[in-house]
């Protein structure tokens, strides 16, 4: 695939995927106009989670204001490389609001300033769904007070409900000149919940139009699904497989050159060569990128194996 050398600091490139290890706004910047068929990725909650040390690093902002100044600069490019009629899709939560941090234990509506950011720049919203998640798997790993039963006892004034995930797609306005066309083949999800009545697309997509989706296997994530060494990089919340895999399938044809400015270990771009896509990834942190580069590497041979055999 085609060299962007704006402001990259490393890039590793083949025939069906390019990734590079730089600051998204800058790489994405560096795109020719109308040239990608499709964009997913999960962007850093604001500052819910830190990857890196790097000022450039979204999720180490100072505050609010910051993030969306450089998420903001990101989704102007993003709608500017975007072919006409065609989408982008983001995986988000709305994020807990921390006693020391905020004051008060709350949430705060990051999916809300999601889609009003990408509103504001001529985006269409276009369709949403909501991932269910374990709350007791939840309560587990995060020790939240809403969601103790000790604090139900307590005082139920401070519980609430778990926080789910979403996917929220958005659409470039203009006629798409390559339709996404075709029957669905394959469900992308937990194959314990699925069955067909002999109707594979219509069946499949009845689940997929749900608002709700309660069939992702949590565990099918790259770092779990790929054989790994003890020392390899493990992304703090990889996005799951399944989720992926529906977008790619609902959302861009084969060929298609589908983009993550938040590649991470490259779950989206994994998905995106396996399914008969070309990728481009972009990733700031280093040993990110380099077990990024690995796990393509390996989707491409998997790739070249199935079409030989």
């Amino acid at each position: 695939m085609a060299e962007v050398t704006e402001k990259v600091i490393a890039q590793k490139s083949t025939d069906i995927w390019t990734c590079m290890n730089a600051d998204c706004c800058e790489a994405v910047r560096g795109l020719p106009d109308e040239s990608i068929g499709f964009s997913v990725f999960s962007p850093p909650f604001a500052s819910l989670y830190t990857y890196s040390n790097s000022e450039r690093d979204m999720g180490n902002c100072s505050d609010d204001s910051v993030f969306w100044g450089q998420f903001e600069f990101l989704i102007a490019e993003l709608f500017r490389v975007t072919k006409p009629g065609r989408l982008v899709s983001v995986h988000c939560m709305n994020t807990p609001t921390l006693k020391g941090k905020h004051g008060f234990i709350g949430i705060s509506d990051f999916r809300g300033d999601v889609i009003r950011a990408f509103q504001k720049h001529g985006y269409i919203y276009s369709s949403e769904v909501c991932i269910w998640k374990d709350p007791v798997v939840a309560m587990q790993r995060t020790k939240s007070i809403r969601l103790l039963h000790k604090q139900l006892k307590k005082d139920s004034a401070m519980s609430g409900q778990g926080i789910p995930d979403y996917v929220c797609t958005f659409r470039k306005p203009g006629e798409n000149s390559e339709p996404i066309a075709g029957e669905l083949d394959h469900f992308a999800g937990d194959p314990a919940t699925f069955r067909s009545e002999g109707r594979m697309s219509i069946d499949i997509w009845q689940r997929y139009a749900s608002p709700v989706w309660a069939d992702i296997n949590p565990s099918r994530t790259l770092q779990y699904t790929t054989a790994r060494d003890v020392d390899d990089e493990r992304h703090i919340c990889p996005l799951q497989l399944d989720v992926i895999e529906r977008c790619v399938q609902l959302w861009s044809n084969p060929g298609d050159i589908v983009l993550s400015p938040f590649c991470g270990i490259g779950s989206e771009g994994h998905v995106a060569i396996k399914s008969g896509r070309k990728f481009i990834g972009v990733e700031l942190k280093p040993s990110y990128y380099r077990v990024a580069c690995s796990n393509l590497a390996a989707a491409e041979d998997s790739l070249k194996q199935q079409i030989l055999f």
